[in-house]
């Protein structure tokens, strides 16, 4: 592990040509690319840009520049996520020289990183998966269609109440989700950071999302980490997408749930374990 110097720690952040907003640390010579989940993606700021670069010291420590990246601007409402996948290989083509090193992939940047391995799989050189599977829960459309119908009706209070439901699920924290729902409206629905319409779109084809027919067609080798009480992507789910793809290594987080999974300082020493293999 190399030393990180003050100026690895600094953070670069503006908007690129094609209209993705980027936030990025480290000088490194290897490159390593985060697809964030959503819906709706936005560079961190604050006390969450300190927590995202700790999160990514390890990364900064073995060499990596470390780039996370949103989505574009301004999506079609039509725009899937295998089209969100075409937008990313269009910017490591124009912005990385074609390839990264690694791609990190969380949540529903994981259902994104599913279409890219397999639709571009010279764009990278390792690729890891985290928290997503081929399709979402029962229960993670139902929260999924009720913010949908609420943003469609112009409703972001209410698609906001319903958002804290990813991270405040149960009868029990109802209250809590309506008193923060004002709050997470005007962090992330006030078309300040990026338009509304954008988290619809992304809302609608995570509704839909089912890439069981495309995993197949992934011949690269795959790191897919899970949590083991992950009520988003359950078990079976998590286990089924794995034996779909030909190389995959299956990873469990045992006792821990989406967010807690996701947030594990675990990640980065697995990845790149799995990235130095080869």
């Amino acid at each position: 592990m190399g030393k990180v110097s003050r100026a690895d720690r600094e953070p670069r952040n503006g908007t690129l040509p094609n209209g993705m907003d980027y936030l990025s640390w480290g000088h490194g010579p290897k490159t390593l690319l985060f697809i964030q989940g959503g819906p709706g993606s936005t560079v961190p700021k604050g006390m969450m840009r300190q927590m995202f670069r700790r999160q990514f010291d390890a990364f900064l420590h073995a060499g990596y520049a470390v780039w996370i990246v949103t989505r574009r601007r301004g999506m079609p409402p039509e725009h899937s996520i295998a089209d969100m996948a075409d937008d990313y290989a269009r910017l490591i083509d124009e912005e990385f020289g074609g390839r990264v090193d690694v791609v990190v992939a969380e949540s529903f940047g994981g259902m994104i990183a599913q279409y890219l391995a397999a639709r571009h799989p010279d764009s990278f050189g390792h690729i890891a998966m985290v928290v997503t599977a081929a399709e979402l829960s029962d229960w993670g459309k139902d929260v999924d269609s009720r913010m949908a119908t609420a943003l469609a009706g112009g409703d972001t209070n209410g698609a906001a109440t319903v958002f804290a439901e990813y991270l405040l699920p149960g009868r029990r924290m109802m209250l809590v989700r309506r008193l923060i729902g004002p709050l997470i409206s005007r962090r992330l629905l006030s078309g300040s950071d990026f338009p509304s319409q954008d988290v619809l779109t992304e809302v609608r084809g995570e509704m839909t999302f089912n890439s069981r027919a495309v995993l197949p067609h992934i011949r690269r080798p795959v790191l897919l980490i899970c949590g083991g009480s992950d009520q988003f992507f359950p078990r079976d789910v998590a286990q089924e997408t794995a034996g779909l793809i030909a190389d995959c290594t299956l990873v469990w987080y045992e006792g821990k749930g989406h967010l807690r999974t996701a947030s594990s300082g675990r990640i980065a020493r697995d990845v790149l374990a799995f990235a130095g293999r080869s």
